[in-house]
């Protein structure tokens, strides 16, 4: 399943997606567990661990993904 979210926070089950469209300067905060970003035209990948943040850097396409159990996200 995926969703898409404006801003606000939600719970990620293992394994599900958020999509993020035109995300560049949002900001995605791991509340609880680990999460999984990968952004359009990014080589890099970023895994973020409970209680950090990370700045998307690009427009188009960002996919944010719980890793291994569900995961707490904001997007702001």
């Amino acid at each position: 399943m995926k969703l898409e979210l404006d801003s606000g926070s939600l719970l990620l089950a293992r394994g599900q997606i958020l999509k993020v469209l035109d995300g560049a300067g949002r900001t995605v905060c791991a509340r609880q567990g680990r999460v999984w970003i990968t952004e359009e035209d990014q080589s890099l990948d970023i895994v973020l661990l409970p209680g950090h943040c990370y700045r998307l850097r690009r427009g188009g396409v960002a996919i944010v993904n719980a890793v291994g159990g569900d995961a707490a996200v904001a997007l702001s």
